[in-house]
């Protein structure tokens, strides 16, 4: 009795079985595997369960001083033993949520090249750009569901961080398999090697990437190119989520290749759909109708745009025409308001911008463009969105000023990390006195206000992109479509704990991830299905192939 190696290259005996961390059972070897397998003496004479694992686990967490030792432990034991990995995630979920990604995966980033520790994923690295194939066909299992690529330019709120990046495709893949079930052996995390910008990485003696600053134009282009051609070839049919690319170029390679691979970036419709999910869990909560809501965003990069574009798609599903509903969004970025006069926007924000009869009730300030303050003051909006990583930009003149005109006010303050938001929840809800919707980018404590307490939903994309890699695996969709998007949003939103209890969160309990996952990829499958980009099958046996693709750790 042996065990395939997981490169199906040398059969796993002793230590290569004890090392190998996708079929290693640690101390829950029995004795006749011991026996057969060449393990007797090499480990302690206990057989353990995977619950007894796990507890020993959390224990060595917990003796973990700062949140960063929690998450190098974490992914230690990820490399170590990923059955007990996922395991000890799933008994502690929304306490090591926080840890694997954010928003303590911001500081792993920073630190990537300084706790480093055993390779994984692949590094794409433009000097080896006529080797990327070689590199592909390098990956340490031949079947991949889903890839996660970053070229580290825009990691949530703390910029270039070059190949440190790759520890957010790492975080987001344990988090397609806690969440979605996708078996970690077929996931694939990747960092496109380009350069950086951030003089701290260039200048440290430990920066483990290109020592160069950033490619930029067509050099870029053309090698992402190269990537892509090479991905169509070594791995086809797989997914590929773009993740924290700079907001200059995020949209463009979108655009450039959602109808040529299957593939979508998280961060503008990942993040637009999860932004939805908890604006429609809102809705249902204040009893008014999507089309009826005034929305104003901070923030006009890819993520803000992004849930513009998708909130506008839902509220022509919802009566109005495009133009009616692109007159709903006052959209404002460092340079003020968008509106058609200002020659410096990009198209993606151009479509958002202002005409100028819709501009008589803001007021203009003494000097330069009309800023949030000002179009808060004139557009009375509903619903207020962050996507600006301007830390407390939602001050408390802005938001009395916003709930002196709405009844229940939607306040998203999204930008990652903590440090980043542009409020906190407690200023938020005194400030409204107990009125406001709230949902935050990264997580904070309930917030006890009057007589009540309130819970903050975490506007979390790990509500949507696993679900996606769940609702694809199963249904074997081609392509990844707005409606698809839009009908993961309105299944999440349909479950939001307000639209019940005025001080319940927007979005479901962090516990009851892997249910909401199943009913999410089940209206996203039906939607593929619908538009012709998966093959029909009954909603019964759609079920079945969910369930049936919903990995669970346990030892085999």
């Amino acid at each position: 009795m042996v065990l395939p190696a997981s490169g199906g290259i040398a059969p796993l005996h002793g230590h290569s079985l004890l090392d190998d961390p996708l079929h290693t059972k640690g101390t829950a070897f029995s004795l006749f595997e011991r026996t057969r397998l060449g393990l007797l003496g090499l480990l302690p004479p206990q057989i353990e369960t995977l619950a007894q694992q796990s507890a020993r686990a959390y224990e060595a967490f917990c003796a973990c001083g700062t949140d960063l030792g929690k998450h190098i432990y974490l992914r230690a034991l990820q490399d170590t033993n990923e059955v007990l990995y996922y395991q000890l995630l799933c008994d502690h979920v929304e306490e090591m949520m926080p840890i694997v990604y954010t928003p303590t995966v911001a500081q792993a980033c920073e630190q990537f090249s300084h706790i480093y520790r055993r390779p994984r994923g692949l590094f794409v690295s433009y000097p080896l750009r006529d080797r990327i194939s070689e590199i592909l066909a390098n990956r340490p299992n031949r079947q991949v569901d889903v890839v996660v690529v970053t070229d580290g330019g825009r990691i949530l709120g703390i910029g270039d961080q070059g190949v440190g990046g790759l520890g957010i495709p790492i975080g987001k893949l344990s988090l397609y398999t806690l969440v979605g079930g996708i078996h970690p052996a077929r996931t694939l995390p990747i960092v496109l090697d380009v350069g950086t910008n951030n003089a701290d990485r260039l200048k440290d003696p430990m920066y483990l990437g290109w020592r160069h600053e950033r490619l930029t134009g067509a050099e870029y282009f053309d090698f992402v190119d190269q990537f892509i051609q090479a991905v169509k070839v070594e791995l086809p049919g797989t997914c590929l989520q773009w993740e924290d690319f700079p907001n200059s170029i995020a949209s463009t390679l979108l655009q450039r290749y959602r109808d040529d691979i299957l593939s979508f970036n998280d961060d503008i419709q990942g993040t637009a759909s999860v932004t939805l999910g908890a604006i429609l869990g809102g809705i249902g909560a204040s009893g008014k109708r999507l089309r009826d809501h005034t929305v104003v965003i901070l923030g006009a990069g890819s993520a803000g745009i992004g849930v513009a574009d998708q909130m506008r798609i839902a509220m022509q599903q919802d009566g109005l025409s495009e133009r009616e509903a692109r007159a709903r969004f006052y959209i404002v970025n460092r340079g003020g308001l968008l509106h058609t006069g200002r020659t410096d926007l990009s198209a993606d924000q151009r479509a958002f911008a202002q005409d100028p009869d819709h501009l008589a009730a803001i007021p203009r300030p003494a000097s330069g463009p009309p800023g949030l303050a000002e179009v808060v003051r004139g557009a009375a909006p509903t619903i207020l969105i962050g996507l600006s990583t301007l830390a407390g930009a939602f001050t408390e003149p802005i938001i009395r000023d916003m709930a002196s005109r709405a009844a229940r006010p939607i306040i998203l303050p999204l930008s990652n990390p903590t440090s980043r938001a542009e409020a906190t929840p407690e200023d938020l809800l005194r400030w409204t006195d107990g009125r406001a919707l709230v949902a935050t980018g990264s997580p904070f404590a309930p917030v006890r206000h009057g007589d009540r307490t309130y819970t903050i939903a975490q506007c979390n994309n790990v509500f949507i992109f696993p679900s996606i890699g769940l609702a694809i695996a199963a249904s074997r969709a081609t392509r990844v479509s707005d409606g698809m998007m839009l009908a993961a949003a309105r299944a999440l939103g349909n479950l939001s704990p307000a639209r019940t209890d005025p001080t319940a969160s927007l979005l479901p309990s962090l516990g009851d991830l892997r249910a909401t996952a199943r009913h999410i990829a089940k209206a996203v499958a039906m939607e593929a299905q619908g538009a012709g980009l998966a093959p029909p099958c009954s909603e019964l046996e759609l079920e079945r192939r969910i369930a049936e693709c919903q990995w669970t750790p346990a030892y085999e």
